[in-house]
């Protein structure tokens, strides 16, 4: 048996039996390291597609055999191949850094996945003239820089926790790298920093934040980043927390101390830490606290909760509130869901009413896709067209000028929109958990929604049409519905003072 590795996190490299293996064919390392992604056949028409675009069909079958022949007197027999596929031989035991990389990710052992985590995929290599790897490159790449980021996190926090803060400075620097215009994951860096006792270095951090946002964004570090050199304890976050809810474990914050207590679930994509980043975002958040016990969480699939390879329906997402409530020693609340967070929101008051003292939804839907007798949503070919556009503008600040328009010419919000996008999930992630929400359908639970419920919508609203909120308010028995200038999809974006005040006013008048 052969004993082949590539290495994937950074410019690729192929060993065999421990010995490097120079290889100076460009596509024929694309080729392997497709293989060894594949994890099985590849058609043969498929991969000469994929490597020789423009050529015609006979040129490029020839040019395909011709590359496994040169691989075979490179490397030995370590492809097997047909007529019609081609994969990684049976005989060949195969190390793919990237495969460890995701399967200590998936383990939680995510400091030995910092570790393995070198570079980014395939960094600095292209086959050249192969458009279709290069996008295949490039959404693994995401993929795989979005799970080193939550990997990255939660080793910052759980060094910081344990007081070694010299590793948690090591590891916050490497967040600065991959996204050097976050200013949490500056913090993250000056706060290790200082109390690792290098002041010296925390102040170059902080000048080096400051040239960074001044070139980028022409706009200074926010106060609560400047603070951190006068006190490192000033304005900060609510700690993240773990709760494991069966097989997925799931991230969230406690925030306030009041009587009542408010959970909040956010549309398709959240970051129980990014939130607090946006200076509107973190004050809008700090108002609901003011009205009670503030609980956030990232639900499953997203953000610091756990991703793969598990469903963000209504029905589990509901379930997942009810462990997030329970590891917070909640045992009646307010519930706030916003967009796509209502339906597991109603799913949970229809089915927990003597855990729900009221319900708000927010700019939100029954149905994530329109149908004869609901038109208030997307038809599929259009939501397949919007989710197209967001998953390929995914990076950058996708979607702004429809979720929040007053926004969409900020660029400190831009760039924060963005940063939390990227940290929340990738785009084949994201896809995925879109798919699961287009397909949700909670109409059939709004007539057993027995709590107090308060629907408010945006009059101009983008991201979802106001008749949506009105078929929600029309069919939940004790719902009232009110109206709402502007046309910002967020609650914190445009107006905010006005949300807040109708949410001040239902969450005082509720009983108990």
């Amino acid at each position: 048996m052969v004993s082949f590795s590539i290495r994937t996190l950074g410019f690729p490299e192929v060993r065999c039996d421990d010995r490097p293996c120079p290889l100076a064919l460009r596509k024929g390392l694309a080729l392997l390291v497709y293989l060894a992604e594949a994890r099985g056949p590849v058609g043969r028409e498929a991969l000469a597609t994929m490597l020789w675009p423009e050529s015609p069909a006979d040129v490029v079958r020839a040019r395909l055999r011709r590359l496994l022949h040169r691989l075979q007197l490179a490397l030995g027999d370590v492809l097997a191949s047909d007529r019609s596929t081609v994969r990684l031989a049976e005989s060949v035991s195969l190390d793919l850094d990237s495969r460890l990389f995701e399967e200590a990710c998936d383990r939680g052992e995510f400091e030995r996945a910092c570790g393995l985590y070198l570079a980014d995929f395939l960094d600095g290599f292209s086959p050249g003239d192969s458009p279709q790897f290069d996008e295949w490159a490039f959404f693994r790449k995401e993929a795989l820089r979005g799970r080193a980021i939550q990997a990255l996190e939660r080793v910052v926090q759980e060094k910081h926790a344990a007081g070694d803060h010299a590793s948690a400075a090591a590891h916050a620097g490497r967040l600065v790298a991959l996204d050097p215009l976050s200013e949490i994951y500056a913090r993250h860096l000056i706060r290790n920093l200082i109390l690792g006792g290098d002041r010296a270095g925390a102040e170059r951090q902080y000048e080096a934040l400051t040239q960074r946002l001044r070139d980028e964004l022409d706009v200074a570090p926010e106060a609560e980043t400047r603070a951190l050199l006068e006190a490192v304890t000033a304005a900060e976050p609510p700690p993240t927390q773990y709760v494991s809810g069966g097989s997925v474990h799931l991230a969230f914050q406690t925030y306030g101390s009041g009587r009542a207590d408010i959970l909040m679930l956010p549309g398709f994509v959240s970051h129980v830490e990014r939130v607090w980043e946006d200076a509107r975002c973190r004050a809008f958040l700090a108002s609901l606290a003011e009205m009670g016990r503030l609980v956030l969480f990232d639900r499953r699939g997203v953000g610091q909760s756990d991703r793969v390879g598990f469903s963000p329906s209504a029905e589990a997402t509901a379930q997942d509130i009810r462990t997030v409530l329970d590891a917070a020693g909640s045992r009646r609340v307010v519930l706030f869901g916003a967009s796509e967070g209502g339906p597991a929101c109603i799913r949970f008051a229809a089915d927990h009413p003597d855990r729900v003292a009221g319900l708000i939804l927010f700019a939100s839907l029954a149905k994530g896709s329109a149908a004869p007798d609901y038109p208030h949503a997307l038809r599929a070919d259009q939501y397949l067209m919007w989710l197209q556009q967001l998953v390929s503008a995914w990076g950058g600040p996708a979607g702004i000028e429809t979720f929040a328009p007053s926004l969409a010419g900020d660029a400190k919000a831009r760039a924060w929109w963005a940063g939390l996008l990227r940290a929340a999930s990738s785009p084949g992630a994201i896809k995925g958990v879109l798919e699961a929400l287009r397909d949700t359908d909670v109409r059939h639970l709004l007539a057993r929604v027995a709590v107090p419920t308060l629907v408010l919508h945006r009059r101009g609203d983008r991201a979802v049409r106001i008749g949506a909120g009105r078929h929600l308010a029309d069919h939940i028995p004790q719902a009232r519905f009110i109206e709402l200038d502007g046309e910002d999809h967020f609650a914190f974006a445009g107006d905010r003072q006005a949300v807040l005040d109708r949410v001040r006013q239902f969450v005082g008048g509720l009983r108990g």
